[in-house]
């Protein structure tokens, strides 16, 4: 019997497939004060906006990964066009703000689930390059597509701009297989307790940020309780041979570690900018536009080019790069070398976020869809301790 057909993706599909995720995480950021004066509620409470969307992102890249490689591409997308379309029905019509919660969160498990399919479906090193490159160009630029949105359409209305992935669902469930490949007999169980365990991990993690102490616990007891599962569950929703895969492993600790030094950069340049140049907010959003932008799109070209590269020259190259961002913000107060730190290390993260998962899901395979989740997570819990990381220090 000859070998299953993965399906394919065009690469501008994917790529808006994939991209509209990042509204999510950086468009609400100059809108919150607005939102905050119309529900009569202060800024930091409506920052659970932002929050739950990152939970969202965080618990929905391996539950619906899951479920694609459980039931199939078909299902998983069809699973996530209602999760976004329920959301963004919920942010846009409803001004209370445990409803913007939810609905925020809803748009996060569906486009996370979006943002994975795209990558697992990505036939080539080019393809996703273009994936990961929409997601930091995407990422760059929403904080002012968000701003124009809410003051054209309402802030109500930016809150759902990661409902464009929509607009791709039609061409990629043309691509889409009803069933897993590689199962003529039938999808496989599901692992319910696999992916409690899994939710109730990542969810641990996400608060550790906020609450260290007993977010560390619950992270410790829920991994204990996870690494007793998967030895009597070995083919389960987290497959035992992902763990015994080093270019796999070594590819997602790499990303995460990209993804904290670059977004933590992100957060500490702007008030150093400020005291530096005197720059206003506006001019400082701005200006660091540009090197972002620029990460985002030489991403594309380095991902491709580095497609033939041996994995052991990309395992240094990345991160002596976001190092050489970091050394240059922490040497220097000058304006230009900021931002050019900043460039460094955006390429570096978005770069590397592609390279690696190209490699990570080469090495995964037939767990493709399980891997690109779970690379997918450690990339964004990474892009959620940077900035903690960088308050403390």
């Amino acid at each position: 019997m000859s070998a299953p057909v993965r399906p394919r993706i065009s690469g501008p599909w994917s790529a808006l497939l994939a991209g509209p995720l990042s509204f999510g995480i950086a468009g609400p950021a100059l809108i919150l004060p607005d939102a905050a004066a119309e529900l009569g509620t202060t800024t930091a409470a409506v920052t659970w906006i932002v929050t739950a969307f990152g939970w969202g992102i965080a618990v929905g890249t391996p539950l619906l990964a899951g479920l694609q490689s459980h039931r199939g591409v078909r299902t998983a997308l069809l699973t996530c066009t209602a999760l976004v379309l329920a959301g963004a029905v919920a942010v846009v019509t409803a001004a209370w703000l445990p409803v913007l919660v939810a609905g925020s969160a809803l748009q996060g498990l569906g486009t996370a689930g979006f943002t994975t399919t795209a990558m697992s479906l990505a036939g080539s090193a080019r393809v996703m390059g273009l994936v990961t490159s929409s997601l930091a160009v995407v990422g760059s630029a929403s904080p002012l597509i968000g701003d124009l949105v809410g003051d054209a359409l309402g802030w109500q209305v930016a809150l759902a701009l990661p409902a464009l992935s929509l607009l791709a669902v039609p061409a990629a469930l043309r691509s889409a297989p009803g069933t897993p490949a590689g199962t003529p007999a039938g999808p496989p169980r599901f692992d319910l307790i696999g992916a409690l365990l899994v939710t109730a991990l990542v969810t641990a993690l996400v608060f550790v940020p906020h609450s260290w102490l007993p977010a560390g616990g619950a992270v410790l007891v829920v991994a204990v309780l996870l690494a007793r599962h998967l030895r009597s569950e070995p083919d389960g929703f987290v497959p035992a041979a992902l763990l015994r895969t080093p270019v796999f492993l070594i590819a997602s600790g790499l990303a995460f570690a990209l993804a904290v030094a670059n977004f933590g950069l992100m957060y500490v340049l702007p008030p150093r900018l400020t005291d530096q140049s005197g720059w206003t907010s506006g001019e400082v959003g701005f200006a660091i536009l540009w090197p972002m932008l620029f990460g985002g799109l030489m991403s594309y070209a380095v991902v491709a080019v580095t497609a033939k590269t041996p994995f052991r020259a990309l395992v240094v190259l990345f991160p002596v790069l976001a190092a050489g961002g970091l050394v240059l913000a922490g040497v220097s107060v000058a304006p230009a070398v900021l931002l050019i730190a900043q460039a460094l290390t955006s390429v570096a993260a978005a770069s590397g976020q592609g390279v690696y998962a190209v490699r990570a899901g080469a090495a995964a395979d037939p767990h493709r869809a399980p891997a690109m989740g779970l690379f997918n997570l450690t990339y964004l819990l990474g892009a959620a301790f940077g900035p903690a990381i960088a308050a403390l220090l």
